[in-house]
């Protein structure tokens, strides 16, 4: 995880020109040393991926853990570093470059809050995207009665439904950065109920992810408090042992595959000695 950080810092750091020029020797030995330890890691984890049962064929499973987003994720981060030994357009170069910023996201294998934030998105999806559709479909509607409204008295700002995009932009996320605002009856009072719509509208993925970490979070206690509780009880000797309760999924810390988990109790806890 420290390398990550350390990776992607100076990628911002080697965009300060004088910094660059100062510390290159420094910058693209790090660079090489980072690329290294990273394309081990990429070849370990696509060697070790047929252990995961999903991607247990040799040649298509590892294929396919290839193409999941986290392996993907890997090759970009990497893949700058090899491009010139392929012979790539240096302006094709200096663009996938920037790529190597993507480094930040493996720090989900590493981080609780990352994966939880991942499993809070999945949950939620379908809400998240009918509200972003809602506010869409807003920002839509807005732009172009604002056009209608302001286009006679401010042709250049509001010359087109494009135009007024930008407006309705920073109106219905109540930013108001004041570069373009409507002269017009209508259009002031437009202008009004759009930035009210706008302070509940866009609260609402707030409330909606919100909600999610909530229940994610109680999950999780849950399973704690199972697996806690599995590990603390013990069935009287003469009573028969209790069943197992059902299994709890649980995610991997490092490759960030889920998988279930079922504790039992052992049966030569609850049973006599037997007699030889």
């Amino acid at each position: 995880m420290t390398l990550i950080v350390l990776s992607v810092l100076g990628v911002i750091l080697e965009s300060v020109g004088s910094l660059h020029e100062t510390y290159n020797t420094l910058f693209s030995t790090f660079e090489a040393i980072a690329v290294v330890i990273f394309t081990v890691e990429y070849a370990g984890r696509l060697w070790a991926c047929t252990l995961i049962p999903r991607f247990q064929n040799p040649v298509t499973g590892r294929l396919r853990w290839a193409i999941t987003p986290l392996a993907l994720i890997d090759l970009i981060s990497i893949l700058p570093f090899y491009l010139p030994f392929l012979g790539a357009d240096a302006r094709f170069l200096r663009l996938f470059r920037l790529m190597r910023i993507l480094r930040l996201a493996k720090l989900r294998r590493y981080m609780y809050t990352l994966r939880l934030f991942g499993r809070v998105w999945h949950s939620k999806r379908h809400e998240i995207i009918f509200t972003t559709a809602l506010m869409l479909m807003m920002l839509l509607v807005s732009s172009s009665l604002m056009y209608y409204a302001e286009r006679a008295y401010q042709p250049d700002t509001f010359g087109s439904i494009p135009q007024a995009m930008w407006w309705a932009v920073a109106t219905l996320t109540t930013v108001g950065y004041g570069d373009v605002t409507p002269v017009s009856g209508l259009g002031r009072i437009l202008a009004a109920v759009v930035a009210m719509i706008g302070i509940g509208l866009f609260a609402l993925p707030t409330s909606i992810l919100g909600s999610g970490f909530v229940e994610e979070l109680e999950k999780d206690r849950e399973i704690e408090d199972e697996i806690e509780s599995e590990l603390g009880e013990s069935s009287p000797v003469n009573e028969p042992a209790s069943p197992p309760r059902p299994s709890s999924t649980c995610t991997c810390p490092h490759c960030g595959e889920s998988f279930r988990i079922t504790l039992q109790t052992s049966s030569t806890d609850t049973e006599g000695p037997t007699s030889p």
